[in-house]
């Protein structure tokens, strides 16, 4: 019992573990924003369907002479559905695109601030000895 404490203290401390568990936790926030903002991109096509509510659209088939609906078919919710996807998708994108963007400026930053620095003294050293070895073999030739 001993031994498998041991290993399950090792496997929920490892870093992939609570990496994945911290990305979880911030996946279900992000989660909440996204869906926030796939509100409002729907209210404002909205405004410009006239509020049509797609998810009600079904087509209906009724035998001659009956009352009640014989077939429904509900292609409504499904057309909601893509489109909620597609707004959703576009959002997600736009927000990468944009996060994106911060990453490559700092990563253009710090390859400017590396090609800016001074090259450390094992650098120069090695620089010397290539230099010297060099000179060495163009006078043996």
């Amino acid at each position: 019992m001993k031994k498998f404490l041991t290993e399950f203290k090792e496997f929920a401390v490892r870093g992939n573990v609570i990496d994945m568990a911290v990305g979880i936790v911030i996946g279900g926030a992000f989660s909440k924003i996204v869906t926030a903002l796939v509100n409002m991109v729907m209210s404002v096509v909205g405004l410009f369907t006239s509020a049509v509510n797609l998810s009600e659209l079904a087509v209906t088939l009724q035998r001659a002479g009956e009352e009640a609906p014989y077939f429904s078919l509900p292609y409504g919710a499904f057309l909601q559905s893509v489109l909620e996807f597609i707004i959703l998708a576009l959002c997600v994108f736009c927000a990468l695109k944009v996060i994106n963007r911060f990453k490559r400026k700092k990563a253009e930053e710090v390859v400017e601030a590396a090609a800016a620095a001074e090259p450390s003294k094992e650098e120069t050293l090695l620089a010397e000895i290539r230099d010297l070895l060099k000179a060495q073999a163009e006078t043996g030739k």
